[in-house]
């Protein structure tokens, strides 16, 4: 009898006890006439029998039946729960209870359908703890902390406070930033690859293109150690290969890793050392951390595999203060600090000279640019007398300050870097967009040679 430590991270659901990984599949189901199939089962098939694939249950739990006119009589709640019980039969011993790790992607009323699952399973849940809190077990001394890590349909960062332990401060779920959206990408361009050198095409059967997921681990984890991927896929007996360089891996993720990377740069204020937690599933993805460390800056952290679940088991204690169950969104570290150097914010593109406004191009200097409705005497201005809700008098203002160029929020609406909201500053670089106002006014940064006004 113990406590097993779950992380319910549907791209791979892991369940841990105190000396190794008990279970470590994906959330997706196959819904055939006859049976349902969850975890691995059902992702060997994804590419075989795609309408009959589910790999959303766990993000969006609820009673609502399936649109699936076959399938009405269920819900994503009894996809989630057929999966839970299937892994607890497989884990559990007699007595034993579960402690959960939570991601971001999970609201309260999933949660309150996830306990009453685990009730009707006679699971005993002792503690649930926001997963990003869990995976954190040091303090960064002279840092900020962001964690990051990604589902199968988003990617969660998580800014940490650490006022005495580490505590949630606020987050984001960037929708179409998961692994499906990247292998979606990486395999379109292993196709081609296939295609160009040896006359295969791997998508023409859902056979293949099976085939082409199975192996994606594996070429993940060449593409992390090697310029060069050699690939190989044997198809009626006759073996095809191809060769895919790892940068062009890296080059087809880029709209993802740009959407990471701007809701990333949102939640960092200028001041801010950053402190950038990658989760073992977020590392393994090619030029993410390489990508953030240049766009964002920092110290990049790279996380072991299962580090959530064992930094959840490790500090676990029952939640039965008042009988029911509340989600934990702070512990205290279990591991020794680690003391993060400041260091100057990447600038790629080049650092921003002027603001661009309509035709005009603004300077940007020591004395800051004040953007809003009502001029202030003595204050540069850029003067938005036009009619737009969402603006205040003193909106923000641009300036250099130590080196960078940052971006001041003072407004009660909220200053927006590349359609994300700041708090309260931000570094700026060359080609962000600037938004303020409803539907609103863009500036865009630019870097001129010419500095010499405006």
């Amino acid at each position: 009898m113990g406590i097993l430590a779950a992380h319910l991270n549907d791209a791979a659901i892991l369940v841990i006890n105190g000396e190794r990984i008990l279970y470590r599949e994906p959330g997706f189901s196959l819904l055939e006439d006859d049976h349902l199939a969850t975890g691995n089962v059902a992702y060997a098939n994804a590419r075989l029998k795609p309408r009959r694939i589910h790999n959303r249950y766990w993000s969006d739990l609820r009673t609502e039946p399936l649109s699936d006119p076959r399938f009405q009589h269920m819900s994503t709640a009894d996809l989630a729960s057929r999966q839970l019980e299937q892994i607890w039969r497989q884990v559990a011993r007699p007595g034993d209870r579960l402690a959960i790790a939570v991601p971001a992607y999970m609201n309260n009323d999933n949660l309150g359908l996830l306990l009453g699952i685990a009730m009707e399973l006679d699971i005993s849940v002792v503690a649930m703890v926001d997963a990003a809190v869990a995976a954190t077990r040091r303090h960064y001394k002279h840092a900020v902390p962001v964690h990051i890590d990604l589902s199968l349909h988003a990617a969660a960062l998580t800014r940490l406070l650490q006022e005495g332990e580490v505590q949630v401060e606020r987050g984001v779920v960037a929708e179409d930033c998961g692994l499906l959206n990247l292998y979606d990408s990486w395999l379109r361009i292993i196709a081609e690859a296939f295609v160009q050198q040896s006359r295969f095409d791997p998508l023409h059967t859902a056979e293949t293109e099976q085939m082409l997921q199975d192996n994606m681990s594996d070429w993940l984890s060449v593409a992390a150690s090697g310029e060069t991927i050699p690939m190989a896929v044997e198809y009626r007996g006759i073996t095809h290969r191809a060769e895919i360089e790892s940068l062009e891996l890296v080059a087809a993720a880029a709209p993802v890793y740009q959407n990471i990377v701007s809701n990333l740069r949102a939640l960092y204020r200028a001041e801010d050392t950053p402190a950038i937690q990658l989760s073992d599933r977020a590392a393994r993805m090619p030029g993410l951390a390489e990508t953030l460390k240049t766009r964002v800056g920092g110290e990049v952290f790279l996380l072991e595999p299962g580090a959530t679940a064992r930094g959840l088991l490790q500090r676990c204690r029952e939640d039965r203060r008042s009988g029911g169950m509340t989600l934990l969104r702070h512990l205290p570290w279990d591991q020794a600090p680690v003391e993060v150097r400041p260091s100057e914010v990447a600038r790629q593109g080049g650092q921003p000279t002027h603001l661009l406004f309509g035709n005009h191009a603004y300077s940007i200097d020591v004395d800051p640019l004040i953007l809003g409705t009502q001029a202030a005497e003595g204050e540069r201005w850029l003067d938005l007398q036009q009619q737009m809700p969402g603006l205040s008098r003193r909106h923000c203002a641009v300036s250099q300050e130590n080196g960078q160029c940052v971006v001041t929020d003072f407004s009660r609406y909220g200053t927006f870097l590349n359609g994300h909201r700041i708090d309260g500053s931000a570094v700026l670089q060359a080609g962000d967009l600037i938004r303020i106002g409803t539907p609103g006014f863009e500036l865009r940064l630019i870097a001129a040679e010419d500095r010499r006004g405006t």
